[in-house]
Order: C-alpha cells, then sequence, then structure tokens
C-alpha cells in the first residue's frame, strides 16, 4: 500500500508547477483540465516515489504559517546551494536542530506566498 497523491493548496497553479519542476526537477505526470473553470488536475512526481503532489486550489486567507510539506535528501547543504542559485529565498539556512539529533534542517520559500517547506537529511 502506498499514498497515491497529497494535496498541495496553491494559488496559482502554472506558477506553481514551474516552480516545482524547474527547481526541484519533478515530473508532470498530469496537467488535464478539470471542471468547467481554469483550473486543472495537475500532479507532479518528485524522482524515487509512488505518491505524487496535486496542485489543488487554495484559498490565500488561509495560508498556512507552518511547513506544509517536507521533503528528504541526503545532501541538505548542496540542495539548499543549488536552490539558491535558481533565485528561491532560503528562509533557514542549513542547520542541526536540537530537537532532531542528527539531522540537517532547511527552510524555503515555494512560489506561492506563505508556504514554507522543510528539508531534512536522512
Amino acid at each position: 500500500m502506498h499514498v497515491q497523491f497529497a494535496e498541495l493548496p496553491v494559488c496559482d497553479q502554472a506558477r506553481a508547477k514551474e516552480f516545482y519542476a524547474d527547481n526541484l526537477g519533478c515530473a508532470i505526470v498530469a496537467d488535464e483540465p478539470m471542471g468547467s473553470g481554469d483550473w486543472r488536475w495537475i500532479e507532479l512526481q518528485f524522482s524515487g516515489s509512488e505518491t505524487t503532489l496535486h496542485l489543488c486550489q487554495a484559498n490565500p486567507e488561509d495560508a498556512p504559517d507552518e511547513p506544509v510539506l517536507v521533503l528528504v535528501d541526503d545532501d541538505v547543504a548542496a540542495v539548499v546551494e543549488g536552490l539558491r542559485t535558481r533565485g528561491v529565498e532560503i528562509v533557514t539556512e542549513p542547520h542541526n536542530p536540537a530537537w532532531q539529533p542528527g539531522r540537517v534542517v532547511a527552510e524555503f520559500r515555494d512560489s506561492e506566498t506563505g508556504y514554507h517547506i522543510v528539508r531534512m537529511s536522512k
């Protein structure tokens, strides 16, 4: 058993799709019309993952003030530097948090205002 998709609320699907594909290497596995409006069914997939991200419509007034997605990578510092060279805002530099010994944590802001993503080493 596995999770088929997780929803990531976004205000601008095209902008979010571009951010995740260009900066984090996500593959676009679905991008189809959905309903009668302009919203589409968009699913993105990280390399090596079965679970996809469904970019669903967010209410901008409900933007969370905590991270909504936790990504895992073996080399957090290298990922952060790669994001930085692409112009991505780094919110918290890589560091070892007291609350998770042996892990490195950093935060960056994605294309949708108010969303932070935490990246942790294994």
